[in-house]
């Protein structure tokens, strides 16, 4: 296998991982601090996790998509691992775009579904983690 080929996994799982660290841990909680009012940081961090989403699914998918040799039926050893991780974190970050995002824009309950978004992008966070995890590669670089 080409380095290139071994090492994608796991520049997926970084960006994926790290998209998400970024944008939970610096972006938006700098939104709320210097933008005028909480409704425009709460506007704009709502298109931030759309696009997030998107960096999700595509990272997942790719994943998905590379976690076997071509013609071949066996998975590769970190695929056997990072699976699960990689179906729950896409179908978190769908779950908070299209279930909860909708229901934080429109005010019903505000407290009840912030939180439960913030719990899902955690738990969304900890798969992307455990997938970086089961794809990082003990060997040294060739």
């Amino acid at each position: 296998m080409s380095p290139l080929r071994q090492r994608f996994p796991v520049l997926l799982a970084a960006l994926w991982w790290g998209s998400l660290t970024t944008l939970g841990a610096l972006v938006v909680p700098m939104l709320f601090v210097h933008l005028a009012t909480p409704a425009m940081a709460g506007n704009m961090a709502a298109r931030l996790f759309a696009a997030q989403t998107w960096v999700s699914v595509g990272c997942g998918l790719l994943l998905l998509l590379i976690s076997r040799p071509r013609g071949e039926v066996a998975q590769y050893p970190w695929a056997r691992a990072a699976m699960v991780f990689i179906l729950a974190g896409m179908l978190l970050a769908v779950l908070v775009q299209f279930g909860v995002a909708p229901r934080i824009e429109a005010r019903q309950n505000l407290r009840l579904w912030h939180g439960v978004g913030s719990a899902m992008f955690g738990l969304q966070w900890l798969c992307a983690l455990a997938v970086l995890w089961c794809t990082a590669d003990k060997r040294p670089f060739p």
